[in-house]
């Protein structure tokens, strides 16, 4: 007999080889019916495996990330077998599951591949599945995974075999299809109730330019129909709301391909959006005992040699500026904290100054690859809300719990109610990725843990998600549509203040190593900026909005009126425009409909007459006359964060 422990810590006796699918039966028959797989002392497993030893047990299913994950990896080879039986003679590379579904790397040979070809390919596969055919997972040999796909002719299976050591090697087949697979997989393709092929694209076998360039079919499959139609309504959503085509429309931002790739151009819409939003913030950190400084936009090469930076970013770097004195560089800023350090070393610091609190809007420069580009969400130069925190062991706690509350102000300022908070932790497995001592890391970590069960913070833990300095708390933020973001993120640093040599001197008069925090609650203000866009569709809260009124007159002969309304509005820091084209008022309401301006104040001969306008508010319509005063008490109240 074997031990299972369950997730709620319960013990239940088995006989040994047990699977985790009659573990599921023996709890409930409908529980059993929709497990996908299941995690075996943290490994996911095939639920059809027996288990040999005690171990703890975790039923996935489709609400779990590593269910969704099996089903989809499951999903790709049923697709390949419906490729396979299509077209005869297809050779296959990988197919893993990935975020939203997954791909698979296919060489056609000679055959033709397009859109066109995708309703064939659906309509096989869903005749496959509903033959509910086994996975059953086989132990080969290399010798004979070897012999059956060079008896295939397969030679992308032949080189993922090469690097593979005897003795790990499984096969997977359901129905007439067979693969090279370590697996998991669902227990059956009946599961699978429905499939859309999304996209189709080039991609070089192992992402090398001299190798062959294969043909990546990606799709999604689902165990319902209806979630098959509400993603497709999500996904057509998602375009509407894309940040690059609203950043266009709104007149947001823009890119030259003359200034460069990936370096947004801010345009005073935007600038206003972006300038709202930091003043949003430097308030907030005044109340919270940060001071504002400001760090040039390029460093000395020695000073990211000394931070790290150079050895574990450099190669990610714009190349280094050669000065006319020789042998002189300097470096595009990647960071700003080897700044921040430097001015904590500026003087003489006591246990009794600390915490120190340093904030900037700074902006930094990373060569991503030009592939990697995409809108504000990934560029070249980007400006962090980023602030250090020196402070002594005894306040890192603390300290760390104030910097959450700040994080949490921001979120729900904006919006963002549905949050995980990710705890990322160094690669045990791989320490060289890594600066510091264990004992450093040791104690960043745990300060971190604490914070946030402290907090009450709903939490996961990743390993090999740390930054190379120490670890962090990152906030996973899922928008109006469900998509997770990581926005917001802080860390505890014992290593750069050893590399700086950075001290303060303690009630026993003795020299001491202070702790830094990193911390960001937006992470980038143009990364930022494009959540939320997209989570809100445009349509950013009163107190955000760049402008938040535009006054609409009737004709040219209220436009006096409408002058004297738009400055009363900008005396009470209230910000809009007038309409003074020679168009009808329902052009002018549409287009202003279309640009998401808050409000509309029309203004014809009753309201210039009796001092009054005629108030509509964007998505809502008409709200009705009032006097001016009325109206900014309304905004007053409404802007209030």
């Amino acid at each position: 007999m074997i031990n299972i422990t369950l997730p709620d810590g319960s013990v239940r006796l088995y006989e040994k080889g047990t699977s985790s699918m009659q573990i599921a039966m023996s709890i409930s028959e409908g529980l059993a019916r929709n497990v996908l797989a299941a995690e075996v002392d943290g490994q996911v497993w095939d639920a059809s495996r027996p288990i040999e030893n005690d171990a703890k047990v975790k039923l996935l299913t489709w609400n779990d990330t590593q269910g969704k994950a099996t089903f989809w990896h499951s999903s790709a080879h049923l697709m390949a077998e419906a490729l396979e039986a299509l077209y005869p003679g297809t050779k296959f590379g990988i197919g893993p599951a990935i975020e939203t579904g997954f791909y698979y790397d296919v060489d056609f040979g000679d055959r033709d591949f397009s859109s066109d070809d995708f309703k064939q390919i659906e309509d096989k596969i869903m005749e496959l599945a509903k033959t509910k055919e086994e996975f059953v997972r086989k132990p080969v040999s290399k010798a004979d995974a070897v012999a059956y796909f060079t008896e295939k002719g397969d030679e992308y299976k032949l080189d993922l075999i090469k690097d593979l050591p005897d003795g790990s090697i499984t096969f997977y087949t359901q129905g007439n299809f067979t693969d090279l697979c370590r697996g998991p997989h669902i227990p059956n393709t009946g599961f699978v109730k429905a499939v859309k092929l999304m996209n189709v694209a080039g991609a070089y076998w192992r992402g090398d330019e001299t190798r062959k360039q294969l043909t990546r079919i990606y799709a999604v499959t689902f165990p319902k129909q209806s979630e098959l139609t509400d993603y497709l309504h999500l996904i057509e959503e998602a375009k509407k709301r894309d940040h690059r085509k609203l950043g266009k429309e709104l007149e947001l931002f823009a890119f030259s391909e003359k200034v460069g790739m990936g370096l947004p151009l801010w345009l005073p819409k935007g600038a206003a959006l972006r300038e709202r939003l930091t003043n949003f913030l430097q308030k907030a950190q005044v109340k919270a005992g940060y001071e504002q400084v400001v760090t040039p936009h390029i460093g000395h090469k020695n000073l990211y040699v000394t931070s790290g930076h150079y050895e574990k970013y450099g190669k990610d770097s714009f190349q280094p500026i050669q000065t006319p004195q020789e042998g002189e560089e300097f470096f595009l800023k990647p960071m700003n904290c080897p700044h921040h350090c430097e001015i904590y070393k500026t003087k003489p610091r006591s246990y009794k100054d600390l915490p120190v609190r340093y904030a900037e809007f700074g902006t930094v420069y990373r060569y991503e690859q030009s592939g990697e580009l995409h809108g504000l969400t990934r560029v070249r130069g980007f400006t962090q809300d980023d602030a250090h925190l020196f402070c002594r062991p005894d306040q890192v706690k603390d300290e760390f719990k104030k910097v959450i509350d700040l994080v949490l102000y921001v979120f729900g300022a904006l919006g963002f109610e549905d949050y995980t908070a990710q705890i990322s932790l160094r690669d045990p497995e791989n320490k060289a990725k890594y600066i510091g001592s264990d004992e450093n890391w040791a104690l960043a970590e745990i300060a971190i843990i604490e914070a946030a069960a402290e907090k009450g913070l709903r939490t996961v833990v990743e390993l090999g998600e740390a930054a190379f300095y120490g670890p962090k708390l990152d906030f996973m933020v899922k928008d109006a549509l469900g998509r997770k973001w990581q926005l917001g993120t802080i860390q505890v640093d014992y290593n750069l203040p050893e590399r700086f040599e950075l001290e303060y001197t303690g009630s026993d008069n003795q020299k001491h190593r202070p702790v830094m925090i990193h911390r960001a609650p937006f992470g980038s203000l143009e990364r930022f900026i494009a959540v939320l866009i997209e989570h809100c569709a445009g349509n950013f809260p009163l107190w955000l909005s760049p402008e938040q009124f535009t006054i609409l007159p009737i004709s040219e002969k209220y436009e006096d009126y409408a002058k004297k309304l738009s400055e009363s509005l900008k005396d009470s820091d209230i910000c809009g425009l007038i309409d003074f084209r020679d168009e009808k008022i329902g052009r002018k309401i549409r287009d202003a409909e279309v640009k998401k301006i808050p409000y509309m104040l029309i203004v014809g001969e009753k309201e210039a007459t009796e001092g009054l306008v005629s108030v509509r508010k964007h998505g809502q319509g008409d709200l009705g006359s009032m006097t001016i005063e009325e109206f900014k008490q309304q905004i007053i109240k409404e802007i209030t964060v």
